[in-house]
């Protein structure tokens, strides 16, 4: 039969499926097998509208042959078949569906699973092929035909022979090229990895030779291969069992066959839903943080399939980078997928799983917290950081989704996490707000000067000891309409009976004040008595909404921005140092500067900051012991 052309219009759809439409060669065997399943089920609904037609599972497979001579690779099944005609209109016509034709036709609801709707996925196989041939019998007409292609010049359909109904789809594979090495498709292990990866969970069996060894009869000591046809595909994936019939055990190997994680995970969440958007999605909360996680080669999401097919590895869309530490799958009939099934369209049904995923887990660590508290504290200690900075990002969005999740170690217990509940719950009638402290470890945080008077006071103080805290917090910025309050913060509101005593000194001194702030005007806003000071000399406070720690956290990120804290310099006035900055005030202005810079430079090392010029300072305090 001469050759017929493809219309114009496929012509361009095959020139751009080969070249832009898919990305990833590897999946044109998903495809065929997709389209493989598909046939089968075309059997199957047929038999559910005729009585007298029974539909024995056993009868249906699908088979996968490698013929490394000829470089050619076939995928067979025992389904519908075609005659010429749905030949001419399936495989003359890209992008036209037999699948989808069929639904129409036979009035089957979209609760039946019809993978292949769209009608391109047969053509991905000349990503790989310079030729493909396909050879067919329906189960409605006596004759075979055979249908042939070397891609964009058209195709020819003839006569032919077969047995019984069913497809034989026979790819000659490209010519490899220093690029390109196509024989790796010859090869069993990369058959058996892509089924296992793409069509693991196709309800029909997949079949295939492969090489196995056995002892010899005759000599046990040595080994021989043989040939065994072999089930590539579990065909039965776990979430669609009943919950009932699985174990914790089921569930854990699930997790190690997919390749999850290499630890045990701390808990599973298996749900569906079956209403406006029909899905079923099994998910993981790791016990170990992925190497990678906070770095850019870490890609978040869950696995996707639509109708036990694997659409993608990592479905982004599907987790908020709050909680991208979830691993699993999400399986779902109802999603609009664009022509070539790699990616998906952004569209309403796609937004409401992600939504209601994102509602489960969100429950499912809330009931943790509340019930299973040691567990969730194994689960903090690892993924903290990534609740706090979902507090943060995008302007906080979701801190009311996230703030009852997060803890801290407090001054109550150094050992153990309180949430925020917790601490308000503990609040003192006269307190006002929620004092925190910022360090680089609790030991240091319990040294700071700014605590002591919080302290003796009774107040319970939360340790932020992760750069991340501060930035959360200054987002949150309230919580049940308690106001945060860092313990260095210049104008923290406590009620102190020193207060008047300390403004009638700070009135008395107010020239001395002013001329070491005119001293120190290049690092400080201003000089201050303290309030909260009781055995230190002097302390750094902030003014404004950068911290002191916040300044170091972000000075110490790779941008050309210098970010200064508005300090405030506070002065003991009880102290000893401060009757030496009177002295000399009054009688020797030389050894008051050096005294009001050595004060300044105390209250930086304090703060954990770097001096500026470490020989002055140490001459200035040789020149104050010795001079």
């Amino acid at each position: 039969m001469a050759k017929q052309e493809f219309k114009a219009e496929s012509k361009r759809l095959l020139d751009l499926m080969i070249n832009s439409i898919y990305t990833n060669r590897d999946i044109f065997l998903r495809e065929l097998i997709s389209n493989a399943s598909d046939a089968i089920d075309k059997v199957y609904y047929k038999t559910l509208a005729d009585e007298n037609k029974n539909f024995n599972k056993e009868d249906y497979y699908i088979q996968i042959s490698v013929d490394k001579a000829n470089r050619t690779i076939t995928v067979e099944d025992t389904g519908i078949g075609m005659n010429k005609s749905d030949m001419e209109d399936n495989l003359g016509i890209i992008a036209k569906s037999g699948s989808l034709q069929f639904k129409k036709d036979n009035e089957i609801k979209d609760g039946f699973d019809i993978i292949g709707q769209f009608g391109v996925g047969f053509y991905s196989a000349f990503m790989v092929a310079k030729k493909v041939k396909v050879l067919s019998k329906s189960i409605d007409d006596d004759k075979a035909y055979l249908w042939e292609s070397e891609g964009i010049d058209g195709y020819e359909i003839s006569e032919s022979e077969k047995s019984s109904n069913g497809t034989i789809i026979t790819i000659y594979l490209k010519d490899n090229t220093d690029e390109e090495k196509y024989d790796e498709y010859l090869e069993e292990y990369k058959l058996r990895s892509l089924v296992k990866k793409y069509s693991d969970f196709i309800r029909y069996p997949i079949k295939m030779e492969v090489t196995k060894s056995r002892p010899k009869e005759d000599d046990k000591d040595n080994y021989e291969d043989y040939i065994e046809i072999e089930t590539l595909n579990s065909m039965v994936p776990i979430w669609r069992k009943n919950k009932n019939e699985l174990t914790e055990e089921d569930y854990i190997n699930f997790y190690n066959e997919k390749h999850y994680g290499f630890d045990k995970p701390l808990k599973y969440i298996h749900t569906s839903a079956d209403g406006v958007i029909r899905y079923t999605s099994i998910m993981y909360i790791p016990s170990m943080l992925p190497f990678n996680y906070y770095s850019k080669e870490f890609k978040k999401g869950l696995e996707l399939y639509s109708n036990g097919v694997l659409i993608m590895d990592k479905c982004s869309e599907l987790l908020p980078d709050y909680f991208g530490f979830v691993v699993g799958m999400v399986d779902s009939e109802d999603l609009s997928l664009n022509i070539s099934r790699e990616t998906l369209q952004h569209d309403r049904q796609l937004k409401l799983i992600a939504k209601r995923l994102n509602e489960k887990i969100k429950n499912e660590l809330t009931n943790m917290l509340k019930n299973k508290r040691e567990d969730y504290d194994k689960f903090y200690d690892t993924f903290s950081r990534s609740l706090k900075f979902g507090i943060y990002d995008n302007w906080g969005m979701n801190k009311d989704e996230l703030q009852d999740l997060i803890m801290f170690k407090s001054s109550l217990d150094k050992e153990k996490y309180t949430t925020l509940e917790e601490y308000v719950s503990r609040m003192k009638d006269d307190q006002k707000e929620i004092y925190y402290a910022t360090g680089e470890s609790v030991e240091k945080i319990e040294k700071m000067p700014q605590t002591e008077f919080l302290l003796d006071k009774g107040y319970e103080i939360l340790y932020f000891t992760d750069e991340v805290d501060e930035f959360a917090i200054q987002v949150l910025r309230t919580y049940k309409e308690k106001e945060f309050k860092s313990v260095s913060s210049s104008d923290i509101n406590v009620d102190n009976t020193e207060k008047e005593k300390n403004e009638e000194k700070a009135k008395e001194s107010k020239s001395m004040l002013d001329e070491m702030k005119e001293i120190l005007k290049s690092n400080i806003s201003d000089v201050v008595i303290s309030n909260r000071l009781k055995s230190y000399p002097v302390c750094i406070s902030a003014k404004g909404s950068v911290s002191v720690e916040m300044e170091k956290t972000l000075n110490a990120m790779p941008t050309d921005t210098h970010v200064k804290a508005e300090k405030v310099l506070e002065i003991n006035p009880e102290n000893k140092s401060f009757d030496n900055l009177k002295k000399y005030y009054e009688q020797d202005k030389d050894k008051f500067t050096k005294l009001t810079e050595v004060l300044y430079n105390q209250a930086l090392l304090i703060e954990g900051l770097q001096v500026q010029d470490p020989i002055k300072f140490a001459n200035n305090i040789s020149d104050l012991l010795f001079g």
